[in-house]
C-alpha cells in the first residue's frame, strides 16, 4: 500500500533528514586516506545516537534472518552497496560509497553518496559526476502527474548516453514510518503501466551506477553486493518528497544546503 503523508507527518521527516545530513557532512574529513571504516561507522552512530535517533540498518533483517551488523554501509570499488564497516583502511584511488539511514520519532531518512578518496583516475572522477548528476535529473522527474517509471528511465537514458551501465537488480524504495515501503523506485525504464506519483508521496532515490556492466553478485557475508565483472560503481541517494510543484529533498541540513552539492571532486 502506498501512503501519502501529512504536513505533520512530513515536518518529522524533515527532521529525520536534517539529522542525518548532519551526520554526513560532520564525517566528510574523516573520509580520507587511511581512514578506518569501521571508525567511521562509530562516528556516525554517535552523532545519530546522540541525538536521539536510531540507526535504521543496524539489526536490519531485511526479508532474510541475518541482520546488518553496522549503522552504515560502505561500500569499496566493485563493492556497490551493503559493505559492512571492518578494519579496512581507505585506500587512495579509490571510489567509495556510504549509505546511511535513522529512525527519529517513529519517521525513518536514507541517504548515500559516494566519495573519491586521494589520487583518483578520470574513469573515477567521470562516474563520481555522472551518478550524482543521475540523482538530480531522477529527481526532477519525482513530481505530480508523473509516474515512477519517469525516475527510472530518466536515469537510465543519461547513464548509458554516458558509457555507463545502471544497476538493475538494486533499486529505491518508499520510505516513511517504515525504512523501506511501497512502491519500488528502479532505476532504468520498465514499461507498461507504472505507478503515478501523487503529492504527499516520499521516495528514497538511488540511482547506483557501474562502470562496467550491471550484473552484481552477493559475497558469502550475506550483504555486500559487488559488480559481476569487479567494475568500480558509484552511488548518490536522497529521500524525496512529491508535492504538485518542484519536488522536495527531505534529507537536508537544517540551514538548507544540501550535502551532495556541498561535496567536489576533491571531497
Amino acid at each position: 500500500m502506498i501512503k501519502i503523508r501529512s504536513s505533520r507527518e512530513i515536518d518529522h521527516m524533515r527532521n529525520a533528514g536534517a539529522l542525518l545530513a548532519k551526520a554526513f557532512t560532520q564525517n566528510f574529513d574523516k573520509i580520507a586516506v587511511g581512514a578506518v571504516t569501521k571508525d567511521i561507522d562509530s562516528n556516525f552512530e554517535e552523532i545519530i545516537v546522540n541525538e536521539g535517533a536510531t540507526p535504521a540498518f543496524k539489526g536490519y533483517a531485511g526479508n532474510g534472518s541475518l541482520t546488518f551488523p553496522a549503522t552504515t554501509c560502505i561500500s569499496i570499488e566493485e563493492e556497490v552497496v551493503h559493505g559492512i564497516p571492518s578494519e579496512r583502511k581507505l585506500e587512495s584511488g579509490t571510489l567509495v560509497g556510504i549509505d546511511a539511514g535513522l529512525k527519529m520519532n517513529g519517521w525513518y531518512a536514507d541517504m548515500a553518496g559516494s566519495f573519491l578518496i586521494g589520487e583518483v583516475d578520470e574513469v573515477k572522477k567521470r562516474l563520481w559526476r555522472i551518478t550524482r548528476e543521475a540523482l538530480y535529473i531522477g529527481i526532477n522527474q519525482a513530481r505530480e502527474g508523473n509516474v515512477i517509471d519517469d525516475i527510472g528511465g530518466a536515469i537510465q537514458d543519461f547513464v548509458e548516453a554516458e558509457g555507463f551501465s545502471v544497476i538493475r537488480e538494486l533499486v529505491g524504495h518508499g520510505i516513511g514510518s517504515n525504512l523501506h515501503e511501497e512502491p519500488q523506485v528502479p532505476n532504468y525504464r520498465q514499461g507498461g503501466s507504472s505507478i503515478p506519483l501523487r503529492s504527499g508521496m516520499t521516495l528514497a532515490i538511488e540511482p547506483m551506477v557501474s562502470s562496467g556492466k550491471w550484473q552484481i553478485r552477493v559475497l558469502k557475508d550475506g550483504w555486500t553486493a559487488v559488480t559481476r565483472d569487479g567494475s568500480p560503481s558509484g552511488h548518490f541517494e536522497h529521500t524525496v518528497l512529491i508535492t504538485n510543484g518542484e519536488p522536495e529533498i527531505l534529507t537536508l541540513l537544517e540551514d538548507g544546503r544540501d550535502p551532495w552539492q556541498i561535496i567536489s571532486e576533491d571531497n
